[in-house]
């Protein structure tokens, strides 16, 4: 039984010998940059973070040119890493940094934004979703994003208006042309803009959750056209 135990970790000491820690790979990730092979200086860091994030992440901040062409690439293996990770602060981090070193990059726009709506930083999201639609107008995260961010406002918006005017026992003419008045002007800013969005959402994608919501804005014009 001992013969066999001893055998046994013979042949795994090679094994566990030949498992390259994220330094190793740190150290090839340098020597493929030198060589600019972009790809794989990209693999290899991919395999880095998922050995060491930390050192991997130091390794990008001291240690990579943010000039080089590959910079983006390997920033980008970071953001993704911690996306997946749920660690969404130091996403946002890399993804704020990708969006400074490709301004007009819409995925890294989106991915971005994705983060902040995971912080709960929804208007800093809109902010970013905005810049997105300037550069791609069939975006369909911004679109489904600001459309539903839009319609949102407007329901908080109409239900705070509604539950004013149920206050007063015996409302006036004036008070109830002011009600109205008030109804459609939120028809008219927040759900029209709702509207816009997620009718463009419907021209490049048939989502059924788009529909519903703009039927729900479509009722809401109708009741206030009466």
């Amino acid at each position: 039984m001992k013969t066999l135990t001893l055998i046994f970790a013979f042949i795994l000491l090679p094994l566990t010998s030949m498992a390259q820690t994220g330094g190793d790979y740190l150290s090839q990730v340098t020597t493929a940059i030198s060589n600019k092979n972009w790809d794989g200086a990209v693999e290899l860091f991919s395999k880095a973070i998922k050995a060491d994030a930390f050192k991997s992440e130091m390794y990008y901040l001291t240690q990579v040119d943010k000039s080089s062409a590959v910079c983006h690439r390997l920033a980008y293996q970071l953001a993704s890493f911690y996306q997946k990770t749920r660690n969404y602060d130091k996403a946002f981090l890399f993804y704020k940094e990708l969006t400074q070193l490709q301004p007009n990059n819409v995925k890294y726009l989106n991915g971005c934004a994705e983060m902040e709506v995971m912080r709960g930083k929804e208007e800093n999201a809109l902010r970013l979703y905005e810049r997105a639609l300037e550069l791609d107008r069939d975006n369909l995260a911004a679109n489904i994003f600001i459309g539903n961010y839009y319609y949102l406002e407007a329901e908080k918006e109409k239900q705070k208006i509604e539950t004013d005017f149920r206050k007063i026992t015996t409302p006036t003419r004036m008070q109830y042309a002011r009600y109205r008045d008030a109804i459609d002007a939120v028809v008219s800013s927040n759900y029209a803009k709702a509207k816009e969005y997620l009718q463009n959402v419907l021209r490049t994608f048939p989502s059924a959750e788009a529909q519903k919501t703009l039927n729900k804005i479509l009722a809401v014009e109708k009741t206030a056209n009466r």
